[in-house]
């Protein structure tokens, strides 16, 4: 057994938002590569409420790293007082490894990514692309089994990346030792696709009908409030999708291969793996 591998058998990691669609897949990951997990949830596993300070301490205690998965926008000031809240608490428990999952391309991000870096935490931030997984997971889906998909994306294109390779540079980061400290690591699909395509990919492996409508970020927006989501949510969340949704995004990263020495897995493959578990059935 190489020191690497005792150390790793003898690391434990909390995870934040663990029933989440990152956070389940970094517990799994983390599992089969040895690690001892405390799933934090609400819910379930170990206690960790993201708006309920008092359950940080006891789930941070004793382990030796952490993978930070704010539930909503990493670039909401909610979001930046939180992370470094919970760094600084970290820090001062003795966990100084901390993984914060970001957001590619968000501007508003970057407060929070450093509150995270002036913590004094051993810090690595992950910047993610478009999961995949939201259009398997979570409020896009409900539209998408009524037939369409109605999302301000234009036809702007973007490299989707399926959460199992998030997780995979997580985990990866977290076993190399001290090798990607201080690092910001970027991750994308393989390849680019619009939304349209991307819904047109799953509706040609489903057989059903499946149409994507483009709207403004606005009249999303005003959906949202509709739907009964607080005017300040919504108002980020425009922010947010004017931003990200403009072509800035529209371009390829290498972190997956960097780290994994691999390629990142393709849409196409998630779409097939979803489509035949029957995901978008109705």
């Amino acid at each position: 057994m190489t020191e690497n591998t005792a150390r790793t058998n003898d690391m434990t990691v909390l995870v934040t938002g663990a029933t989440g669609r990152t956070g389940s897949r970094v517990a799994e990951a983390a599992r089969a590569a040895g690690l001892t997990v405390r799933a934090g949830s609400r819910s379930q596993g170990t206690l960790f409420d993201w708006a309920d300070r008092s359950t940080w301490a006891d789930a941070l205690r004793g382990a030796d790293a952490a993978y930070l998965a704010y539930p909503t926008d990493v670039g909401s000031p909610e979001a930046t007082e939180a992370v470094g809240a919970i760094a600084r608490e970290a820090v001062g428990l003795g966990v100084r490894r901390l993984v914060l999952l970001s957001a590619r391309g968000e501007e508003r991000a970057l407060a929070t990514e450093e509150t995270l870096r002036t913590s004094g935490a051993d810090w690595t931030i992950v910047r993610a692309a478009w999961f995949a997984q939201n259009f398997s997971e979570g409020p896009l889906v409900e539209g998408m089994l009524h037939g369409e998909l109605v999302f301000p994306a234009g036809e702007v294109q973007e490299p989707f990346i399926d959460v199992r390779d998030i997780a995979d540079v997580v985990v990866a980061t977290l076993t190399s030792g001290d090798r990607y400290v201080g690092q910001d690591i970027t991750v994308s699909g393989a390849r680019l696709l619009s939304f349209r395509e991307a819904v047109a990919e799953i509706s040609a492996a489903t057989g059903s009908e499946l149409a994507y409508i483009p709207v403004t970020a606005r009249q999303y927006g005003d959906t949202l409030a509709g739907f009964g989501v607080p005017r300040q949510e919504v108002e980020l969340l425009v922010e947010v999708f004017e931003g990200l949704l403009d072509g800035r995004n529209a371009h390829l990263s290498d972190g997956v291969q960097q780290v994994l020495g691999r390629e990142p897995r393709d849409f196409t493959d998630f779409v097939r793996e979803n489509a035949a578990a029957g995901v978008w059935k109705a």
